[in-house]
């Protein structure tokens, strides 16, 4: 994807563009009924058209228009609301989500596209013994258009209470965050063959490349800027990666033995972050959300618990896959390095939030090395173990100092012990949830069944 694609396509999912291309098309088809009918007049054949005249066409254009437009204010009303709670429990940054809401949008942009179709096909009801003319074919639609808003009206209903579930909006932000991932890695086990990066001291005496403005990174046009270092026989160092903010006047490129021209175009800076190639940005927003729920003012634990599920459903995910090395090479010389999102990375992302502010709540912290155990069942690279291993290590040191009670500590440890038997290997299968089928004592501890 390149510059112009990202703007575009930026462009075409604001909250008002799917509402006005609503309105173009009901001003389109008003005109084309309206031409339509004194070009050709009305069938007899058609016995389902209006067949009123001009009192009965201006009384039924204006209740559609002035319905449409009410129910249109009810429904921007409804949908304020729902972002102030969403803004209010999940946090300000997942407005977006509802504002590019699809659903919103079409039911937003049916009412007023009703509204401004039965607007223009008023103008041009005349009565009268002179030229009299009456829309048949608009006031036929507008019906349809109305019985069209009563159907939009239900299911906006449905849809603007399913849209704050906070399980729905988790399970959204999880296949975002999969697909994001999997756009990031590359099937197979082993990384392919490449170029490895120039050392250090490759870079020294550069040409830099100074940012002229600031905001996020949000694309990264990786195949242009290999084409222009391909064909000016150089190699490009990026500094910052897709999701950094990049400060004015700071360095964000280098060149060997030079900087090819247009590297500030295949960069795109905006002023919120994009999940395209920001593999940590949905991770963000999800470990945002179990900060907000782990938060003594909302203290909804079972939140923090759904967001680890979802993370260890996109760990067990990258089984098999291989990260980039962030290192582009044509004709045998790498031409292209730019620093990428690893596994360790995600991993911080993933659990740093929530293990810090979840440290005193020893079923978060249970749920939290339940999950790393999980994952360690998946994954076996090395350098995916370590990254594990370092988080349980962590969520131990944390938990255990602020937990008190020692059946929760007992719980703690037991379940760090069950992760180092997976990541040593000397935890069967069968091993790895047998208590879980019988049943969990206080305090989360699993208990076998009784007799």
């Amino acid at each position: 994807m390149n510059r112009t694609w990202l703007h575009l396509r930026e462009v075409t999912r604001r909250f008002w563009f799917l509402p006005a291309l609503m309105v173009a098309a009901a001003l389109l088809l008003a005109e084309g009924g309206i031409t339509l009918e004194e070009r050709h007049g009305v069938p007899q054949s058609l016995a389902f058209i209006y067949g009123g005249g001009e009192a009965g066409a201006r009384s039924m254009l204006s209740a559609v228009a002035s319905s449409s437009v009410a129910v249109a204010g009810t429904v921007f009303s409804i949908t304020i609301a729902a972002l102030s709670f969403a803004a209010g429990s999940m946090g300000p940054r997942l407005l977006d989500n509802f504002t590019r809401d699809r659903g919103n949008q079409v039911t937003l942009g049916t009412f007023i596209a009703t509204f401004a179709f039965c607007v223009y096909s008023l103008r041009v009801v005349q009565g009268g013994e002179e030229v009299p003319f009456v829309p048949h074919y608009n006031v036929t639609l507008a019906v349809v258009l109305a019985l069209g808003c009563i159907a939009v009206l239900v299911y906006f209903i449905f849809h603007v209470t399913a849209s704050i579930n906070m399980t729905h909006v988790l399970n959204l932000l999880r296949d975002d965050l999969n697909k994001t991932l999997k756009q990031a890695t590359r099937e197979g086990g082993e990384p392919p063959d490449g170029p490895v990066a120039p050392p250090e001291r490759f870079w020294e005496g550069a040409e830099t490349l100074r940012a002229p403005e600031g905001g996020y990174l949000q694309l990264v046009d990786t195949g242009r800027l290999l084409d222009r270092a391909e064909r000016e026989d150089v190699a490009v160092r990026l500094l910052v990666r897709p999701g950094d903010y990049v400060f004015p006047e700071t360095v964000v490129a280098l060149g060997v033995p030079r900087l090819p021209e247009g590297v500030l175009d295949a960069l795109s800076l905006g002023n919120q972050r994009l999940a395209d190639q920001d593999a940590e940005h949905t991770l963000r927003q999800m470990a945002e959300v179990a900060a907000r729920a782990l938060s003594s003012g909302v203290n909804d634990p079972y939140t923090a618990v759904d967001v680890l599920d979802r993370f260890g459903d996109a760990l067990c995910r990258l089984r098999g896959r291989t990260w980039p090395t962030g290192v582009y090479g044509r004709g045998g010389r790498p031409r292209l390095v730019h620093p990428v999102t690893d596994f360790a990375g995600l991993t911080d992302a993933m659990f740093r939030m929530v293990r810090q502010y979840g440290k005193a709540n020893p079923a978060v912290m249970i749920r939290l090395l339940e999950v790393l155990t999980a994952a360690a069942t998946c994954l076996t690279g090395e350098a995916e173990r370590a990254a594990l291993r370092r988080q349980a290590d962590l969520t131990l040191a944390d938990a255990l100092p602020v937990t008190g009670n020692p059946a929760d500590r007992a719980d703690l440890e037991r379940r760090f012990r069950k992760f180092g038997e997976v990541l040593s290997g000397y935890a069967s299968p069968s091993r790895l949830s047998p208590e879980r089928e019988e049943g969990r004592g206080e305090g989360g501890e699993l208990r076998p069944a009784q007799g």
